[in-house]
C-alpha cells in the first residue's frame, strides 16, 4: 500500500489522479488548489449537548473517541463526493455547448478538486494515521466502478443535459450538508465551509442558468427534460440519508452537524427527523427553482415538477417502494417498465445526440453570467 507520511505526499497522490482519470489538463491549467479557512459566525458551539463551549480547535480537544470518529466520517463523505463528481463530468469536456459552457465545467471542477483537497487536509493534518490512510482512499476509489460511498457519485452523467440537471440538483445538496457543517463544533472544520460555500454558488447558478438557457431555445422537449429531472431527483433525496438516522441523531447530539436553518430556527431540534427536515426544506428549495423554470414555458404546455420523494428511492423508508413520480403505488410486476418510460429512455439519447449538433440547442448566456463570477443559486 503506498505511504502518505505527509500532506506534501498526498498532494503528489492528487496529480497523479488527475493523469490516472484522464482529466483534461485544461480542468487545473495555471489554478492553485489550496486549503482555505474562512470566519466562523460564533467561537461557542450552538447545539446540542456540548452548546454553549467553546469550538475545538483541534481533534485532541474533541473530548470523545466516539465524537472524533464520527467527525472524521463525516469528513470524509464529504470529500468522497468532491473527487467523485470530477470522475462524474470528466468525459463532457469535448462536447461542451460552447466556450462559456467550457469555463463553467472547468471551474467547477477545479472548484470541486478543491472541496477535496480541503477535506484531506483536515483529514492529513488534524487525524494521524487514520486520516492520512482515508485520504488516501479518496484518490483510489472510482466513480464508474461503482465505489464511491454514496450511491449519487457512482450514476453516469452522460451529457451536457446530465451536467446541467446535476449541478442543479446534487450540487443543491451539496449547499445544503455545506451549510449544516458550517455549524459544528470542530472550528477548521467549520471555517472550510465559507469559501466552499462561495464557490458552490456558481456551481449550482451553473446547473440553473443551464436549464433556464435549455427551457428558452425550446428545442429539448419538455418531457425529455423532466425525465432527466426524474433521473437525478430521487437520488438526490437520498443524500439526506435514512430517516430516522442514528448518525444524524449523535452527529447533532455531539455539536458536528446542525440543521440548515440552525441560526435562524428558534425550535428545539427532533433528534430522531433530522434527515428528513434537512429533505423537506430542500424540497421547497428546488420546488421554487423549478417554478422559475416554468415561467419561461408556455402557458398551455406541459410544465416541469419535482417527483414525488416516494418515487425510485434507495435511501430510508420509500427505498425500494414502486411508486410513480407523483406518489401513486405501483404493482411491482408493471414497476421496471414504469421506471423505464419516465427516466432516460434510448429514444431521449438518440433524439439528444441529434439535438446536441445545432449550435441554438441551449440559449446563450445572460452577460453577467460569467464563468468567472458567481452566479445566482
Amino acid at each position: 500500500m503506498r505511504k502518505i507520511s505527509t500532506f506534501d505526499d498526498w498532494v503528489d497522490y492528487f496529480k497523479e489522479w488527475k493523469t490516472a482519470i484522464g482529466l483534461d489538463s485544461r480542468m487545473s491549467e495555471g489554478y492553485t488548489f489550496e486549503a482555505k479557512y474562512g470566519e466562523i459566525s460564533s467561537p461557542d458551539i450552538l447545539f446540542g449537548d456540548y452548546k454553549g463551549d467553546r469550538r475545538w480547535e483541534r481533534i485532541t480537544d474533541v473530548p470523545d473517541q466516539r465524537i472524533r470518529d464520527a467527525l472524521q466520517h463525516l469528513i470524509v463523505y464529504q470529500g468522497d463526493t468532491e473527487f467523485a463528481s470530477v470522475e462524474q463530468q470528466r468525459n463532457l469536456i469535448g462536447s461542451a455547448p460552447s466556450e462559456y459552457d467550457l469555463g463553467c465545467i472547468a471551474r467547477v471542477m477545479r472548484e470541486e478538486m478543491r472541496h477535496g483537497f480541503q477535506m484531506c487536509h483536515l483529514l492529513v493534518t488534524q487525524f494521524g494515521r487514520s486520516g492520512r490512510i482515508e485520504a488516501q482512499k479518496q484518490l483510489e476509489r472510482r466513480s464508474w466502478k461503482n465505489t464511491r460511498l454514496l450511491g449519487s457519485f457512482n450514476v453516469d452523467v452522460d451529457d451536457w443535459l446530465d451536467f446541467y440537471t446535476y449541478t442543479e440538483f446534487v450540487d443543491r445538496d451539496g449547499k445544503f450538508q455545506l451549510k449544516m457543517l458550517t455549524f459544528s463544533g470542530f472550528a477548521p472544520l467549520a471555517r472550510s465551509m465559507g469559501p466552499m460555500l462561495r464557490e458552490e454558488a456558481f456551481h449550482l447558478g451553473t446547473g440553473h442558468n443551464g436549464l433556464k438557457r435549455v427551457v428558452k431555445a425550446g428545442v429539448v422537449p419538455v418531457e425529455t427534460l423532466q425525465r432527466y429531472f426524474n433521473k437525478w431527483l430521487p437520488t438526490a433525496y437520498d443524500l439526506f440519508g435514512v430517516d430516522n438516522s442514528s448518525s444524524a441523531h449523535w452527529a447533532y447530539v455531539w455539536g458536528l452537524k446542525g440543521r440548515f436553518d440552525e441560526d435562524t430556527n428558534p425550535n428545539e431540534a427532533d433528534r430522531d427527523t433530522l434527515n428528513d427536515y434537512a429533505r423537506g426544506l430542500y424540497k421547497d428549495d428546488v420546488d421554487r427553482h423549478i417554478a422559475s423554470l416554468n415561467t419561461l414555458l408556455p402557458a398551455d404546455g406541459p410544465k416541469l415538477f419535482a417527483p414525488d420523494m416516494r418515487f425510485n428511492r434507495a435511501i430510508g423508508d420509500y427505498a425500494g417502494a414502486h411508486h410513480t413520480v407523483t406518489g401513486e403505488a405501483v404493482e411491482s410486476s408493471r414497476y421496471p417498465a414504469y421506471l423505464a418510460s419516465v427516466t432516460p429512455t434510448p429514444e431521449d439519447r438518440r433524439l439528444l445526440k441529434t439535438i446536441f449538433g445545432r449550435a441554438a440547442w441551449v440559449a446563450p448566456p445572460l452577460a453577467h453570467h460569467a464563468p468567472g463570477s458567481e452566479a445566482a443559486s
